[in-house]
């Protein structure tokens, strides 16, 4: 075989690059050298030169006959038939044909003898693609170990884009650069390209289009819809599903668990976020890692956030006129062009108007376009919104009049659509609504899946709306599953309808939305349909309605947005209810306070703890004001999410007094068992541990992991965390055998019935590290918080209140291990977001610094390490009162930074003081009074007061030795004189 004939030239056109690449990547492997040509039968002159440049090339030529070799009998494309009925029987034996189109090839492509490509597997493709080069492959060839390219009509394994629109034409520069930019990864980051444009360009369609064309270059592809901020949070979460990874209950641990996924997985994947006009708030949803994420979006500042920008023009005259002709078969050339001319080339309206058309095949296309260029929407019947351009109104006034004589019952349809989201029409749940919920007309309509269907064609032939199918309930028929309607067209819909008309569809749409709701807003089996009823809250009206059965359905999505951790919807969503309900029912009414008490949870989950304050106040007074009594449901949970804004804020008293008397009210009102009783119970238990009331607070922990157990079982999560705040309180108490041996079963019990990454599993091994850090295991302790903060960083981000917490512990392991440096700056670093999050007079933010403070005195920083302890005792102090555990716990520090700088006498009267104090609060056998003995102790032998310091020392050591045993490391440490410290450690609440 020579090696001209090794040589092959595969040409195809833009479309069929997947094909391609395919066809290319087999030649090779069977040893041919290649090289692929993209002509493009649009933009060549129809003259012989075309073919015999590419015949002058070596060997063969090989032509994918695709979607474009369709037109080679109309038009201008008849001349390519000619070029092809002269050029190629006089080269028979240098040029062959594939097909990977599955609709017939006109006569002069069928005369190429083409091989079909489409419809076979990908090995009988294979052997028919090799045949034509006279390479046999045998069947049944076995398994091939190495990584092939995937075949173009095999999708990738995880896979939801849109079906592929098969009238796309032209846009080859754009695709062309969006994929060269897409493909250059810089250090193995994220490669992220905005295609950016005005409504109609065609934004949608050329990703669509990108991530057909380019399927085989990846395993994953994943579409989102990024119209919203929910939809978007929502669509990106359901990748973990299908990438098989665990994130809890929460959308923001699924994001995380998907991102860490993208960012540490070798296939290659594309990401799609599509309509994504909030760039601030969608950014964060942009993975990191060595992939690709295509955006479309009229927002330019995408370049803000790493984009590089493609600017999606209007089509070329050559491209409307093509794609004009591609969907109304009866247009000539001269006709399209007019067409295109008057719709100023965008590609959304010569799609409409191209198919209007084709469905009226009696209308004079020069009368259409006349109309549509000199005419106004009002001609049309239709009132038009004022914000869309002409052409656009004139269009869909057009269209909807046309609807409005010919088929009525369709614009009937397509008046309540407007009244649902636009992104995706809710088809199924209007087609299983209820008949009393919709009109008799649609409500007929909807019971016939024949008409239904025919309804839905009607309006995607005549309006900016696509259509998706899916199989039916019978499997032997074909139903619309999904319709989304271009947002233009939505908003023009909308405010073309007048008042009545409106008024009318917003109670409709909302009479579906309530007969959907599954009602029951916290089982898991349900959170898909609250997802899908979000989007269209707000179209639909039901923010603003006064009807008790709508009020119920947002109530209820907010509760699935609280379970989920969306605190940014449902502050929206509250907050837009609350904007129009107490005009209608008052601040009193029972559903807008348990909006408003929604309002301040999600108002405290996002750290905005002064709003979450005032807005829980103002609840239990406009609860007051209705004479309902204290134990009443409403309040009770009312003072449950006060008290945890409270805790928050660190105003540990108050919130424990509310705590206090409401488990009193819930108790005498429910009982000790039931969920809500426990759950206060349980509050009071932490606000207690708060105040260093620690064995009150093991009391109440123990009461409810007693009750929790005899009614959830021993393995229920709400039991596990009961089982875990008791080990908890154990530890602060100084019972570190009692702590570890619950801590331990409790971790193990956590992996098993939660999983790894979920919030409550990662404090159960939180709390473990820290017990085994007071046994004296600090490389366990160490490596185990390593690991903590490693996964909540990743999935939480530093800056989470988890993730701080975790990270104050881990800097205080760091010091114990003498990883000094690094523990400084974990430290200080903590503490400044601690500031920045809760303010500097925050107990966190100060126990944070005093952290800071031992550091800097193990690093021999004396003075600095004294003047950071001495604001730290007074600002402690002032938050909490002088005889607060934590301020004690300064105070030792404190004393032991004195002693430091030589200031023996300042240490020794500090020491003093805090030991009176440290027994009055948590009495003489607690470890800390213990360490606080020990410390002046020290002091005092410093200053030479050696008979008081030694008996100190000796009922310090002696203490410590009754409770946790002569070889404990605590102990030895003390026995060997080392000077004692307090280090903060933040509480989960």
């Amino acid at each position: 075989m020579t090696e001209d004939s090794q040589h092959i030239t595969v040409v195809f056109a833009g479309q069929s690059e997947r094909w391609a690449a395919w066809v290319d990547d087999e030649l090779r492997n069977a040893g041919f050298t290649t090289r692929a040509v993209h002509w493009d039968p649009l933009r060549r002159p129809p003259e012989e030169s075309a073919l015999t440049d590419l015949l002058a090339a070596p060997g063969r030529i090989l032509l994918m006959l695709d979607d474009w070799y369709l037109r080679f009998d109309s038009g201008r494309y008849r001349a390519w038939a000619e070029v092809l009925r002269d050029i190629v029987p006089a080269h028979r034996d240098r040029v062959a044909a594939l097909s990977v189109t599955t609709r017939p090839l006109p006569e002069a492509a069928r005369a190429l003898g083409p091989v079909e490509l489409r419809g076979v597997g990908r090995e009988e493709a294979r052997r028919r693609l090799l045949g034509l080069f006279g390479v046999t492959v045998p069947r049944g060839t076995g398994v091939e170990l190495q990584r092939r390219m995937r075949f173009p009509d095999d999708l990738p394994p995880v896979w939801n884009v849109p079906r592929r629109n098969r009238g796309f034409t032209g846009r080859r520069e754009t695709l062309e650069r969006l994929h060269a930019l897409l493909g250059h990864e810089e250090d193995g980051g994220t490669s992220l390209v905005a295609v950016h444009g005005p409504g109609g360009v065609g934004k949608t369609q050329i990703a669509m289009e990108y991530a057909h064309r380019y399927a085989g270059e990846y395993d994953i592809v994943w579409w989102v819809r990024a119209a919203t901020h929910t939809t978007a949070r929502e669509n990106l979460a359901a990748l973990a599903a299908e990438l098989r990874v665990a994130g809890g209950d929460t959308l923001s641990t699924l994001i995380d668990a998907v991102h860490h996924a993208l960012r540490t997985t070798d296939k290659r994947w594309l990401l799609v976020f599509d309509g994504a006009e909030d760039p601030e708030r969608l950014a964060a949803l942009v993975p990191e890692g060595p992939g690709h994420v295509l955006i479309t979006s009229h927002r330019l500042s995408w370049s803000a956030h790493g984009a590089q920008m493609i600017e999606v023009p209007r089509f070329q005259r050559v491209e409307s006129v093509a794609y004009a002709c591609r969907r109304a078969t009866r247009l000539t050339e001269q006709e399209a062009d007019r067409l295109a001319d008057a719709l100023e080339d965008l590609p959304l309206l010569i799609d409409q108007m191209a198919a209007w058309l084709d469905a009226h095949p009696t209308t004079p296309v020069s009368r259409y376009v006349t109309e549509i260029r000199d005419g106004s929407p009002s001609v049309f019947g239709v009132v038009a919104g004022g914000d869309d351009p002409r052409p656009f109104q004139a269009v869909w006034s057009m269209a909807v009049n046309t609807l409005y004589s010919d088929a009525p019952e369709a614009h009937e349809l397509l008046k309540l659509l407007a009244y649902f989201s636009a992104d995706v029409v809710p088809v199924r749940l209007l087609q299983s609504a209820r008949s009393a919920d919709l009109p008799p007309h649609l409500a007929r309509m909807a019971s016939e899946p024949s008409s239904w269907n025919s309804a839905l064609r009607t309006l995607s032939e005549s309006t900016a709306m696509w259509l998706e199918y899916e199989t039916g309930p019978q499997a032997d028929t074909l139903t619309v599953g999904t319709l989304r309607m271009h947002r233009l067209f939505h908003r023009f819909v909308r405010e073309s309808l007048p008042s009545e008309d409106r008024k009318y569809a917003s109670q409709t749409a909302c009479r579906v939305l309530v007969a959907a709701d599954p009602r029951e807003p916290t089982q898991p089996q349900h959170w898909a349909r609250y997802a899908e009823l979000i989007p269209h809250l707000a179209p639909s009206g039901a923010l603003e309605s006064d009807d008790e059965d709508v009020r119920t359905l947002v109530l209820n999505c907010v509760e699935y947005l609280r379970m989920r951790g969306e605190a940014e919807e449902g502050l929206r969503i509250t907050t837009e209810a609350l904007d129009h309900w107490p005009a209608a029912s008052g601040s009193t009414d029972n559903k807008v306070l348990v909006m408003a008490l929604q309002q301040a949870n999600m108002l405290r989950t996002m750290g905005r703890y002064e709003e979450a304050e005032t807005a829980g106040r103002t609840i239990l007074r406009d609860l007051a004001a209705t004479g309902s009594g204290g134990g009443d449901v409403e309040t009770l949970r009312a003072v449950n999410g006060l008290g945890g804004t409270l805790m928050a804020l660190g105003k540990y008293d108050e919130a424990s007094e509310l705590y206090a008397r409401a488990t009193e009210d819930a108790d005498a009102r429910f009982g000790d068992r039931v969920p809500l009783t426990l759950r206060l119970r349980t509050n009071l238990a932490t606000a207690l541990g708060f105040q260093g009331r620690y064995e009150d607070s093991l009391a109440h922990h123990r009461a409810v992991l007693q009750a929790r157990v005899g009614v959830l079982g021993g393995k229920n999560a709400l039991t596990l965390l009961s089982a875990l705040n008791t080990a908890w309180v154990l530890r602060l108490l100084g019972r570190y055998d009692e702590a570890v041996a619950i801590q331990e079963q409790n971790s193990r019990l956590h992996r098993q019935i939660l999983d790894r990454d979920h919030s409550q599993t990662l404090l159960a091994e939180h709390n473990l590290a820290l017990c085994m850090r007071r046994e004296g295991n600090v490389p366990y302790a160490r490596a185990m918080m390593r690991s903590v903060r490693e996964r909540l960083v990743r999935r939480r981000g530093p800056h989470h209140p988890e993730t701080l917490l975790v990270t104050t512990d881990y800097a205080m392991l760091l010091r114990g291990a003498g990883e000094l440096d690094e523990a400084l700056d974990l430290a200080g670093r903590t503490a400044e977001l601690y500031a920045r999050r809760l303010g500097d007079k925050h107990p966190y933010t100060i126990g944070a610094c005093d952290n800071r403070a031992l550091v800097l005195r193990d690093l021999g920083r004396h003075q600095a390490a004294l003047d950071l302890a001495e604001d730290t005792l007074v600002r402690m102090s002032r938050a909490l009162g002088p005889d607060h555990v934590w301020s004690v716990g300064c105070a030792l520090n404190t004393a032991g930074a004195r002693a430091a700088t030589g200031d023996v006498k300042g240490a020794v009267a500090l020491g003093r003081a805090a030991l009176e104090r440290a027994r009055a609060t948590v009495g003489d056998d607690h470890v800390l009074t213990v360490n606080v003995q020990a410390g002046l102790a020290l002091d005092l032998r410093a200053d030479q007061q050696d008979e008081e310091a030694d008996r100190l020392e000796r009922g310090a050591l002696r203490r410590l030795t009754e409770a946790l045993g002569e070889d404990h490391p605590q102990t030895r440490y003390m026995r060997d004189g080392h000077r004692p410290y307090w280090d903060f450690e933040p509480q989960p609440y």
